[in-house]
């Protein structure tokens, strides 16, 4: 496959979920959307509650960084942020394709999941978070400053989300 073919699956399917941290203050929910062609994080973000304003605005940073083609798939569970009329909403103004996960089914996402268990081991599980902006900064840093610029990837062929958009540009 060319390279130009290669490049050509970025910005074709996106997935999406939520997961939690805890901290000292409480739950802080972290709502991410993975571009599935690089692994790369294309939107994140942060709230005390797992709304769907907090899945909206992932969505919106996602948007800005990346703005794909129409028709681009937007993939997520069926929880109700990502069902909701606001969100639904969004996606069709955006101009992505919905699509969620069967009923139950807990595996269609892994990619998703795969992200928030690489961040929970190499981050959130080794020390306690007495805030939730001390969380969200330790985050933010993990998925900038490592995991879409430096964390390789067997998936990418052993490089990072970031050196494999620029091989295949």
């Amino acid at each position: 496959m060319s390279r130009l073919a290669i490049a050509a699956w970025a910005n074709l399917i996106w997935a999406g979920d939520i997961t939690y941290v805890w901290t000292l203050e409480g739950w802080l929910y972290l709502a991410v959307i993975l571009d599935l062609h690089s692994r790369r994080v294309v939107g994140w973000a942060v709230s005390d509650r797992m709304k769907k304003d907090l899945a909206i605005r992932a969505l919106d940073m996602a948007m800005r960084l990346r703005n794909p083609p129409p028709g681009c798939i937007f993939h997520s569970d069926r929880g109700s942020q990502y069902c909701s009329y606001a969100y639904q909403k969004k996606l069709q103004g955006y101009g992505l394709r919905p699509s969620m996960s069967g009923k139950g089914n807990c595996y269609d996402n892994s990619a998703v999941e795969t992200f928030f268990k690489s961040l929970k081991a190499e981050l959130i599980w080794r020390q306690s978070w007495p805030t939730r902006r001390q969380a969200e900064a330790a985050i933010f840093q993990y998925i900038n400053g490592f995991y879409n610029t430096r964390r390789r990837h067997s998936y990418l062929g052993g490089i990072s989300p970031l050196a494999f958009e620029a091989k295949v540009a």
